[in-house]
């Protein structure tokens, strides 16, 4: 039996991959006649003993090494190299990839060739093909989502070392017993042109092989969750080709799965294979994190959503002091009576401020120091009566100056956001029916945006993402509708893996509010009807929400605004009983440069 060829060394031109007898040249042939005849056939001392699969790229076979005995996993290309010198470039590939060390990134044991066939053996002990685990059916939600997961964090760590896989598929996906993912075949699909590009051609073909790779990430999710072929085709490198901009199919997780599939996890996965090529994943690393967010959300249940930010609420704050937080600071430090109106106003003129009053005051601590009796507090009046001025300037020297850890890009984004919500609060107030606190009023729409805004400030790349998705973008053919954006929702489950909407609550609740005042905080469903008014909270909810609403259609491209608007105003006419008019007149009195605080007035609801 032949030794075959040790790692870096060079077989023969002609010889033949070696059985007992003359063997097959090619790795096709060698699996046609592999079936047909018991016979042993050896890929240097390793014995073949099972296909596990194959692309148009390359193979995977199950072997046993003779010289000890031990399984492997051989992987080769589906296409010989040309020549000598196109081997010792796949083999120079190989072994670079190999010198990654990565947890989810299979061990190499030795890279070789034998007559020009270049070949990559890994250590098989304790896993099976991904495609052998999905025999019997798809995964469950959450052990598919930590399997794709798994995956692309040794994908990540290969493209940051400047490699990648180029040919992703469920044989070359190895899972233990136990769920440990690891990759095997890494750049074993390179060609002899991969290492002939000049330095910037060869880094824009790496970086579009790292995306093709996230592509096919997502296509792994489709296959864990579904345990089906996706477009009944088990080559993921064909798929590709059929999916846009190469192709016209379309890739979406269906609602035919054996097990239910959460929306947040549906929205991963379509991301993740959208037919608009903007709209998916275009790294690794972003996959990863909506991926991260969503398993944290489901494994801490009800409170998944606040899970998300918790270590970074009790760092840095649910937001830092707005611009000219040190003067106001300066000020409430020289007061020398509690004056609450003229403090209330002054405090509201910072958001960050406000929402640590009512943080600080609905805390459990605190609201058994004080002995309340009256339920959650929800405003700054009533705070600063109960915690007194003193308890102001500590609130006041809690936060952290502006803009706090954030980049002068990011802190122009959070201000954007903040002057958003403020004329938010005064259209608000102007909607509000006679008799209802303003300052309620004006607190109920800024804390309807406490999710937006602690993601704005804790995770602002995240937040620049969820933007882009909802963003339509030109349709590329003359004369076609624009493509759509996502819906916010989707966008944020895309991202984050879990709803912006149900942050802010999560967050509010751990400062003590009760589920009624929640209930005022989750802003009216998009698309339902709005019912009339039973209750003040209802009320309230159904004011923020149509102020909230009214701003997103602003920020909408100007030929939708009216119409958006005009909906907005259908949508509330019962129960606020406005019309159209009564919006144009609203906006006029909360202008878009004006950032007046509101007014503590005296009305109760």
């Amino acid at each position: 039996m032949p030794a075959g060829v040790k790692c870096g060394q060079m077989s023969a031109p002609n010889a033949p991959l070696r059985e007992h007898s003359a063997a097959p040249t090619r790795p096709a042939e060698l699996h046609a006649a592999a079936v047909a005849s018991p016979r042993l056939r050896t890929v240097g001392h390793f014995a073949l003993q099972r296909l596990l699969g194959k692309s148009e790229l390359t193979m995977a076979w199950a072997v046993s090494d003779t010289r000890d005995g031990q399984d492997r996993v051989l992987v080769l290309p589906r296409v010989q190299p040309s020549s000598h010198a196109a081997v010792a470039a796949w083999d120079a590939a190989v072994r670079r990839a190999a010198r990654i060390n990565h947890p989810n990134l299979a061990e190499v044991v030795e890279v070789g060739s034998e007559d020009r066939w270049p070949y990559v053996a890994y250590d098989a002990a304790n896993g099976a093909t991904l495609r052998d685990r999905l025999a019997k059916g798809g995964m469950a939600a959450n052990d598919a989502a930590r399997c794709v997961m798994q995956a692309l964090q040794g994908l990540a760590f290969a493209h940051e070392a400047g490699s990648a896989h180029r040919d992703l598929q469920p044989y070359l996906v190895l899972v233990s017993d136990a769920g440990q993912v690891r990759l095997l075949g890494l750049e074993a699909a390179s060609t002899e042109q991969d290492d002939n590009h000049p330095d910037a051609a060869a880094l824009r073909a790496q970086r579009n092989a790292a995306q093709s790779d996230v592509l096919c990430a997502g296509l792994l999710l489709h296959l864990a969750i579904t345990g089906q072929s996706v477009l009944d085709e088990p080559d993921f490198s064909r798929v590709v080709a059929r999916m846009p901009p190469l192709g016209r199919d379309i890739v979406r997780l269906g609602w035919g799965t054996a097990a239910p599939v959460p929306d947040a996890l549906r929205a991963i996965a379509n991301r993740a294979t959208d037919r608009q090529e903007r709209q998916r994943y275009r790294s690794a690393r972003t996959f990863i994190r909506a991926l991260e967010g969503w398993l944290q959300a489901d494994a801490a249940g009800s409170e998944g959503p606040l899970a998300l930010v918790l270590d970074r609420l009790r760092t840095q704050g649910v937001l830092p002091a707005m611009p000219g937080g040190a003067a106001r600071a300066a000020r409430i430090a020289t007061m020398e009576r509690e004056r609450t109106n003229e403090l209330a106003e002054l405090v509201m003129q910072d958001i960050g401020l406000s929402f640590e009053l009512l943080r600080v005051v609905n805390s459990a601590a605190v609201r058994a120091a004080l002995v309340l009796g009256s339920g959650p507090v929800l405003t700054v009046r009533r705070a600063i009566a109960l915690l007194g001025l003193d308890g102001v300037r500590r609130a006041a020297n809690v936060l952290r100056p502006w803009p706090g850890p954030l980049s002068e890009a990011a802190a122009m984004e959070l201000e954007r956001l903040l002057s958003r919500v403020r004329r938010a609060a005064q259209l608000a107030q102007a909607l509000r029916p006679a008799g209802y606190d303003p300052e309620m009023v004006s607190l109920v729409t800024q804390l309807q945006n406490l999710g937006r805004l602690v993601v704005q400030y804790h995770f602002p790349e995240e937040s620049a993402q969820v933007r882009r998705l909802m963003q339509p973008a030109p349709s590329p053919k003359a004369g076609e509708p624009d493509e759509p954006g996502m819906p916010e929702d989707a966008a944020s489950f895309a991202v984050l893996g879990v709803d912006l909407d149900a942050i802010g609550p999560a967050v509010a609740r751990q400062w003590g509010m009760d589920e009624g005042i929640l209930k005022m905080l989750r802003r009216e469903p998009p698309g339902a009807h709005v019912h009339a008014a039973e209750t003040d909270d209802d009320m309230l909810r159904a004011v923020a929400s149509c102020a909230n609403e009214c701003m997103d259609a602003l920020a909408m491209p100007a030929a939708k605004v009216m119409p958006t608007l005009t909906r907005v105003a259908n949508r509330y006419a019962r129960t606020l009983g406005i019309e159209l008019r009564d919006l144009q007149e609203a906006l006029h009195m909360a202008p878009a440069n004006s950032a007046a605080p509101a007014k503590a007035g005296s009305a109760k609801a």
